[in-house]
């Protein structure tokens, strides 16, 4: 049986494109990338069908190699292992503050039966993109996003009642993805107990669901947005969950954090 579905799941396949009701959000260059640098966020793994998987780690730093670019690069390295089988995924985007844009998309992804690389070079001038495999095409937008640069753009969006509609994923056959807000909650995860924000993200990713898709995410209600659960349903290994385990956010103060103390009480306990 392959785990690679529901692994590849956790990562986001998006776009990006208002409808004419979306209010004014704050642009990806100014809010999103630069405001997580520093930050460090370690999550559990887990899938319905096999239990616990591993774990993943996710981080923002600036690429020093680029000068004064203004090139920031994301990163999510993903490890699980179910008995003797172990599989892995490693994906870095370069991010354009300036452009408020992706140009480089990495994946590596290594499981037991399958393996899979994408090498994708994005040109936000051109509006054209390139695989190393040869694939290429045309953008929607000069401002593109790839999968994981998507997450960032995100959690700094403005959420309003109802649904978004985004054409910012560079290849245009992935677009349009829908955000809707569900509403608010309380949740526990390992990193502790917070007030959250649920949103809805219905993708479309022919190699992952088969079709459309369905993301679940669960942000810390406050200025870090912190991503402290995503679940998607993924064929074979039925529901995969992601929660945050362990976080470092220098640049906010996280206050969605219910402090232990308080925690306590709302759980009857002493």
């Amino acid at each position: 049986m392959t785990i690679r579905p529901a692994l590849a799941a956790l990562l986001l396949a998006v776009s990006a494109s208002p409808l004419a009701s979306q209010p004014a959000v704050s642009g990806v260059a100014d809010v999103v990338v630069p405001a997580f640098a520093g930050e460090s966020l370690s999550f559990r793994a887990r899938a319905a069908r096999v239990g616990s998987l591993g774990g993943a780690r996710m981080w923002v730093e600036r690429d020093e190699s680029a000068g004064e670019s203004g090139l920031w690069v994301m990163h999510f390295d993903f490890r699980a292992r179910i008995g003797f089988v172990s599989a892995e995924d490693r994906t870095p985007s370069w991010f354009d503050a300036g452009r408020g844009a992706a140009v480089r998309y990495v994946k590596h992804e290594r499981h037991p039966l399958s393996r899979h690389d994408e090498d994708v070079s994005i040109d936000p001038a051109t509006g054209r993109w390139r695989d190393a495999d040869g694939d290429n095409g045309v953008s929607p937008t000069d401002a593109p996003l790839d999968e994981l640069s998507f997450i960032y753009f995100l959690r700094g969006l403005t959420l309003p009642e109802g649904s978004l509609s985004f054409d910012r994923h560079f290849d245009a056959d992935r677009n349009p993805v829908i955000i809707r807000f569900i509403g608010r909650d309380t949740i526990d995860v390992g990193a502790g107990r917070f007030r959250a924000l649920r949103v809805e993200m219905r993708v479309k990713d022919p190699r992952r669901y088969r079709g459309d898709g369905t993301i679940l995410f669960d942000l810390s209600d406050d200025a870090c947005r912190l991503p402290l659960r995503i679940e998607s349903t993924m064929p074979l290994v039925g529901r995969a969950v992601l929660t945050l385990d362990e976080y470092r956010h220098p640049r906010a103060t996280c206050t969605a954090r219910i402090p232990d103390t308080l925690a306590n009480r709302a759980s009857g306990n002493p």
